[in-house]
């Protein structure tokens, strides 16, 4: 496997991600540097965990420091956009030290915090924008930001972006980048007219699949269990999620996933939620939970819905739990990409009802994935669960003005706090991502006007013993997350997640 190096990545960018424990390149990193660090157009295609951020981050600080250019208040001169603010941030927090060994800031743009910081960062001379589509386009009409300086503009998550409706956008704001500049798509398809999207915005590009086989995906390992009734899967979704290492349980409402948080927390597993319903402050503090060790205040559990299936980078999630099956097989494979990624071994487990037994089977067939359906005994029980930990006295966490847990080592560099910190009311300074921090890494699926304003989730550990853990299913003391400006209220469609 070549290094780096050997791909013609600048010293000073290998030496930041060797620093990070990344020496070899990916497949997808491996086909398609050659190409983009020389300035072709580049069409890649790759699923979830293949290493598409990299693949791009590179030659987009690559280049634009080789260029030799001074990129001026409000005139971006590197723009990446992505489908939802979680996903948008765990790739600025990718960029960010990247950047900086070159001497460049990165800023997030998005909805659902306050539009000031991040014409505060843009003003400020932001060399990179990594943007959601929706609240771009309101800077832009502001004349916050103007894209005529960008020489590369790169498209992630292109058939997401399609899913959610935001190609008509892209479209306009690509239209608004300088027709010569040199473009990267990346996507794990083509359908939904993104293949249109890319004969018209991308010049004689090179196309790159990554195949199956040569994802680093690790050792996936799918089962099924069938419960008796409604009061067994109960229990068995407890006992799965009683074990000492990260789990990650979907569930298919905004209501389930905060209903399950809070009766987990109460019984002493303590576990936090990520859905449409949370404001953006309460999902970064979650977010930084579920990756902080819980000896620092982390939670082992997060109960999510498909809001987390894309774009969240976790590592070591050994277990992902479908307590509730999912609608498609897409989505099915797009949670189950939330463990065994990047080389790591991980188990996928469907929980199902016997009325439901067809429809999970009709769903893993689509998904290609071979696997019977075994009924519950208690030794399949203790084979998943492992070692359990010990129960911890669940007591709502006093308001915290400010801080997140501790991220583990190697977790989110300059995250989703990274636009002026990202928060509504967020604080001034110039709020690129390159101002570091431990938080959270996200990714999500919900459109930005269905988050209204509500209680966040007050995270960490108190001085006293038990250790204090809090969910956003407003429990007495909880944090309260700020309001938000008039600035993110301001459009009436999509502004990305």
């Amino acid at each position: 496997m070549p290094s780096f190096l050997d791909l013609g990545v600048p010293a000073a960018l290998a030496d930041v991600l060797a620093a990070d424990g990344k020496t070899d390149a990916f497949a997808i990193q491996r086909d398609t540097l050659p190409d983009s660090l020389a300035g072709r157009d580049v069409l890649g295609r790759g699923r979830t965990g293949s290493g598409k951020t990299i693949a791009f981050a590179l030659p987009l600080v690559a280049r634009l420091a080789a260029s030799g250019a001074k990129t001026r208040a409000s005139h971006p001169r590197g723009l990446v956009l992505a489908p939802t603010r979680e996903l948008a941030s765990q790739i600025a927090a990718t960029v960010a030290p990247l950047a900086a060994a070159e001497g460049m800031r990165v800023t997030t743009v998005f909805g659902g915090v306050s539009q000031r910081p991040q014409e505060q960062a843009l003003r400020a001379g932001a060399d990179i924008v990594v943007a959601c589509p929706g609240r771009l386009e309101d800077l832009m009409k502001q004349g916050v930001v103007s894209l005529d300086s960008v020489e590369i503009a790169v498209l992630d998550e292109a058939d997401h972006m399609a899913d959610l409706g935001f190609l008509p956008g892209v479209t306009r704001i690509l239209n608004s980048t300088p027709a010569r500049g040199q473009r990267l798509l990346f996507s794990a398809t083509l359908d939904r007219g993104i293949d249109s999207l890319a004969k018209r915005f991308l010049h004689n590009p090179v196309s790159h699949e990554v195949d199956e086989a040569s994802v680093p995906v690790g050792e996936m390992t799918h089962r099924v269990l069938v419960a008796a009734d409604a009061d067994a899967k109960k229990r068995l979704v407890e006992d799965l999620a009683s074990g000492t290492g990260r789990r990650i349980l979907f569930t298919r409402t905004k209501h389930h996933a905060k209903k399950l948080a809070k009766q987990l927390s109460s019984v002493g597993i303590p576990s936090v939620d990520l859905h449409g319903n949370l404001g953006q402050n309460a999902r970064e503090r979650n977010l930084a939970a579920f990756s902080a060790d819980p000896a620092d205040g982390g939670v082992r559990v997060l109960v999510a819905t498909d809001v987390a299936a894309r774009g969240v980078h976790v590592d070591d999630v050994e277990l992902v739990v479908h307590v509730d099956p999912p609608v498609e097989h897409k989505a099915y494979l797009h949670r189950s990409g939330r463990t065994a990624r990047a080389g790591a071994a991980g188990t996928v487990v469907t929980l199902t009802l016997p009325e439901q037994r067809r429809d999970v089977k009709d769903i893993l067939r689509k998904a290609q994935i071979s696997v019977g359906l075994e009924d519950v005994t208690p030794a399949i029980v203790a084979e998943l669960v492992g070692e359990r930990a010990a129960k911890v006295k669940y007591v709502p966490a006093p308001v915290q003005q400010q801080g997140t847990p501790k991220a583990k080592s190697g977790q989110g560099r300059g995250n989703a706090q990274a636009a002026g910190r990202g928060r509504s009311g967020g604080r001034g300074g110039r709020g690129g991502a390159q101002g570091q921090s431990s938080g959270a890494q996200a990714g999500g699926t919900q459109r930005d006007q269905a988050q209204p304003r509500q209680r966040g989730a007050g995270q960490g550990q108190s001085r006293r013993s038990p250790q204090v853990y809090s969910t956003s299913t407003g429990a007495p003391g909880g944090a309260q997350g700020r309001p938000r400006s008039a600035g993110s209220r301001r459009a009436s469609r999509p502004q990305g997640n």
